[in-house]
This record gives structure tokens, C-alpha cells and sequence, in this order.
């Protein structure tokens, strides 16, 4: 297949302040990861600068190989205990109004995870009790009873993401199901906690599935949705098969608010954390 030129709008400004600086110190300081940099994240300069890190807990390791994401796979360690209060702390000494807590999946893990999750949740609200938390989980293989004890730790917003339409599922998502993911998001949504989740675009999805894609989310609650364009980490990745113009974003970002979206990024470099703390309904 021929190669697909990236155009100009896809340039990255990666300028940074000295406040990124502060986060990156914080953040080898306590030994923590981060998706914005295993993601190679284009919007890491400017939200590392505004003093926002989306952290990514459980280790750097997945057990999952999506054809899309740039996160080592492997055999991961077990959970660090410690990580809990270590993640509160670098909280705190960067002064996060709003934290992001995402993890690779553990798979290997008996809960896939979710106690430590809420372990995690909880230390930071118990250090830093005015900050509010996203958690972009993931599906915990869709065990209503794993997704319940985030749930039960209250986070202000509960993400996961569905990433492509039904169609490109399998062959974008290594592990995860589409219908898996629709139920997750219900079950958030019936909760109480807004249901959010991500979109990619430029994989070879046709206008009417990303329209469908939407109905999907609404249809299971979903009330806030981030739409990006989806950028080849490697070689070893898939291709981009298309790249979409920042109007089209628009477009849809415009259509997504008409069929009951209350919250919507909608930009080529958009990603899934990308100004979360505005995604608080």
C-alpha cells in the first residue's frame, strides 16, 4: 500500500515550560509511569506544561498487543503495593486540581487489576482531597463486579475506550470486544458517573460507521467523547489510512453535540486525556 504524506496540520508543537520540567521531575522521582509518554502522546509538551500528566499505573507492561498502541507488550510484575501512595504524592507535589489514572491491561492478574485501581484512587483522594479523578479504565473483560469497585471509589468521570468502529475491531484491538466495551460503558452510565470514551479516526473507517459508532456510545449512556486521528507509532503498526482535515473534526464534533453528547474533543491531535479537567459535567 502506498504511504500516506502526513500533512501540515499534523505538525507538533513541542515546546515546554519550566513547569514540564517540574513534571517530569516529580514523575522519576516517584518511579511513575505515564501513557503520555509509552503512548508517545503529541499533546505531551503543551498538557505537561499546563501541569496535567495522564498517569498509567499497574506498570508499562500489557498483556495486550492492539495494532494501534505504542505500550510494551509482555509478561509484567506483579503490582507494586507501594504505588498507590507514591502516585498521591506526585499528586500532590504537582499541585493536579484534576488527576488522569489510566493502566495497561493485567490480563495475568486474577481481578485484572481493579483492586489495585481502587486502592490507587482512593490514596490519592485521601492525600489530596479537592483534586478529582478520571479513571480511563479498561474493560476488565467485561466483569460487572471488577468495573464496580472503581465505580465504588467515586472518580468524577469513568473513560474507556471503544478506539474504532465494530467493523475494525478485530483487527485494531488485539483482545477487546466492541460489544464488551458498549456494555462497560453502560454499566458506568448506570451508575451515576458520566461515561466517557475515545474514538480514533484515519484506520479506514467509512463516515457512516464513525455515525453509528456514535449512536453506540449514546445509546449506552456515554455522555462525553474525544475524537483524534489516529498516528502510525511504528513500522510494525498499522498504517494510517487516511488523514482526516481539522474541518471535518469540526464537523463531527458538531454533529456528536446534536445527537446528546454534552462534552466533545474533536481535533486531529486530540487524544483521550486531552483536557479532561474541562470534561467534568
Amino acid at each position: 500500500m502506498a504511504h500516506v504524506r502526513k500533512p501540515e496540520w499534523l505538525k507538533i508543537d513541542l515546546r515546554a515550560d519550566n513547569h514540564f520540567a517540574q513534571v517530569s521531575s516529580v514523575l522519576k522521582c516517584y518511579s511513575l509511569h505515564t501513557i503520555c509518554t509509552s503512548g508517545r502522546c503529541p499533546n505531551m509538551a503543551e498538557c505537561w506544561s499546563r501541569g496535567t500528566a495522564t498517569f498509567m499505573i499497574l506498570g508499562d507492561v500489557c498483556t495486550r498487543s492492539c495494532k494501534f498502541c505504542n505500550t510494551a507488550t509482555g509478561r509484567p510484575l506483579p503490582p507494586d503495593p507501594d504505588e498507590p501512595q507514591r502516585l498521591a504524592e506526585s499528586v500532590k507535589q504537582i499541585a493536579l486540581k484534576h488527576a488522569v489514572i489510566t493502566s495497561v491491561a493485567r490480563d495475568d492478574l486474577p481481578d485484572y487489576g481493579a483492586a489495585h485501581w481502587a486502592k490507587c484512587i482512593e490514596a490519592i483522594f485521601s492525600v489530596n482531597p479537592a483534586t478529582t479523578v478520571e479513571a480511563l479504565i479498561p474493560d476488565f473483560r467485561g466483569d460487572r463486579t471488577l468495573i464496580d469497585k472503581v465505580i465504588e471509589v467515586k472518580p468524577a468521570v469513568i473513560s474507556h475506550n471503544i478506539e474504532t468502529v465494530r467493523r475494525l475491531t478485530p483487527a485494531v484491538r488485539s483482545a477487546a470486544k466492541y460489544d464488551v466495551s458498549l456494555e462497560t460503558l453502560a454499566h458506568i452510565a448506570r451508575s451515576g458517573i458520566p461515561a466517557k470514551s475515545g474514538l480514533m479516526l484515519g484506520l479506514g473507517e467509512t463516515e457512516a460507521e464513525i455515525f453509528q459508532t456514535m449512536d453506540d456510545l449514546r445509546t449506552a449512556g456515554c455522555t462525553i467523547l474525544t475524537i483524534g486521528q489516529y498516528l502510525q507509532p511504528s513500522r510494525k503498526h498499522l498504517p494510517v489510512e487516511a488523514y482526516i482535515h481539522p474541518d471535518t473534526f469540526a464537523e463531527y464534533k458538531t454533529i456528536a453535540l446534536n445527537k446528546g453528547f454534552k462534552k466533545v474533543e474533536s481535533a486531529p491531535l486530540v487524544r483521550s486525556s486531552y483536557r479532561a479537567e474541562q470534561h467534568i459535567i
